[in-house]
């Protein structure tokens, strides 16, 4: 079987979650992957293994989201250079609480053999903090 070079791994991943295909999205990552994710939110640390990622990771991300706002996400850029990938993407959705969640995220993802193996993660976590973070108004 042919490797996929880093960039189309890295594309083909994004491509697969937005369209909903977890578990091809899942595939390309190494089993002892890890996931950075800044800031100091309670979701704030190095996420590794597949199961941290997406199970308690991103899994935790999705529940944040109303049933009827599940986030939209759309590749922007991806430029590459050897093993290392920066996609740029935006991701629009409606909080759990009905807040507007509309982000610029950019990651510096590590793909060897195939696989990507790591994922610094850049976005605005204030606004994070501030839409899905934010108890429902009452």
């Amino acid at each position: 079987m042919n490797q996929l070079d880093p960039r189309t791994v890295v594309t083909d991943y994004v491509t697969n979650l937005a369209a909903g295909e977890l578990d091809a999205a899942i595939a390309l990552f190494a089993e002892d992957a890890t996931w950075t994710y800044p800031g100091d939110l309670a979701l704030s640390r190095t996420w590794r293994g597949k199961q941290e990622i997406f199970g308690d990771f991103l899994g935790q991300i999705g529940t944040l989201f109303a049933p009827d706002g599940l986030p939209e996400i759309t590749l922007t850029g991806v430029i590459a250079d050897g093993p290392q990938v920066v996609a740029e993407w935006t991701t629009v959705g409606k909080a759990a609480n009905g807040a507007v969640y509309d982000n610029h995220c950019l990651g510096i993802f590590t793909v060897e053999n195939g696989l990507i193996t790591a994922v610094r993660e850049y976005l605005d976590t204030d606004h994070v903090a501030r839409t899905l973070l934010a108890p429902v108004a009452g």
